[in-house]
């Protein structure tokens, strides 16, 4: 028996490296009985049948598990935002950064393609971010702060995360330089990113930090987050709740509000506010069918 972390998931095959070797497995059939599905980071335990064939036969208890993305044990989300093609997209940058908030991982923000934008427009996206996350500026295209980057993962688990052309898989090639990520072009015609990343893979950067690469999305659905703790995962939220006139206030229209005062002296900015109205009316939109 022998101890492994799932590095790749294609078609029913598990890719298990232990030590310097990756074990092309199956998962037993128990765990298909049983409903449970082995996810890229997991720590498995698995019994070798050849010296590139084994067999998983027990999952390890989980930090946490992710389904979009589908991943698990992650330690740090960096949440990729294009500068441009494709333009910011706030709904899913919030939605992201509200799921990783729920699991209690890290969080980075990299905002990526700085070459297409000017000072000005760049910094319209740092104002409404950068006092809550860490954030650094790359250039996936000519290294531009990638060894910043580099450095703000450390030697966590992290988790490339954000829409299709975000340029994940370029960053990924500066981030490491054994493997050629494939990487993709903008369509011209709905102005999205093409999928180049078609399945969960873990890669070992130059630096050893464990890098997850994700297939980017152009639509997301809120997961499993609850209204009555909405207000929690957005942190620069929090030293205001205790000051709303009522305890059970919910900040969407209700008197002697801290939260909405926050919003209107510029102490929270307005972006994040409509964000957080937003996915509170879906999560009881959801709640009723």
């Amino acid at each position: 028996m022998i101890q492994g972390t799932i590095i790749k998931g294609i078609a029913g095959f598990y890719y298990v490296k232990a030590g310097d070797i990756v074990y092309e497995c199956k998962a037993r059939g128990i765990f298909k009985k049983d409903g449970i599905t082995p996810y890229v980071g997991d720590e498995v335990i698995i019994e070798n049948l050849n010296e590139s064939e084994a067999v998983i036969n027990e999952i390890l208890p989980r930090k946490n598990l992710f389904i979009r993305p589908p991943v698990a044990n992650v330690d740090c989300f960096v949440i990729v935002v294009a500068a441009a093609k494709p333009d910011p997209n706030s709904e899913i940058i919030d939605k992201l950064l509200v799921m990783a908030e729920k699991e209690h991982t890290d969080i980075i923000i990299c905002i990526n393609k700085m070459d297409l934008i000017n000072d000005k427009e760049i910094n319209r996206i740092l104002e409404i971010y950068k006092d809550i996350y860490p954030v650094v500026c790359t250039c996936g295209k000519t290294g531009e702060g990638v060894q910043e980057l580099s450095a703000l993962l450390g030697n966590r688990k992290s988790a490339l995360a954000g829409p299709s052309g975000t340029g994940k898989s370029t960053l990924l090639n500066r981030l490491q330089t054994r493997f050629t990520v494939e990487t993709g072009d903008i369509s011209e015609k709905t102005k999205r990113g093409k999928h180049t990343t078609r399945h969960v893979e873990i890669f070992e950067t130059d630096s050893g930090a464990l890098i997850f690469d994700t297939p980017g999305f152009t639509s997301f659905e809120i997961l499993d987050a609850d209204e009555d703790e909405l207000h929690y995962l957005y942190p620069e939220m929090l030293r205001f709740i205790g000051g709303c006139k009522y305890d059970n206030c919910r900040h969407i229209k209700e008197p002697g509000c801290r939260v909405m005062q926050a919003v209107r002296e510029g102490n929270i900015h307005e972006l994040r506010y409509k964000s957080y109205i937003k996915q509170y009316k879906e999560i009881q939109e959801k709640k009723r069918f």
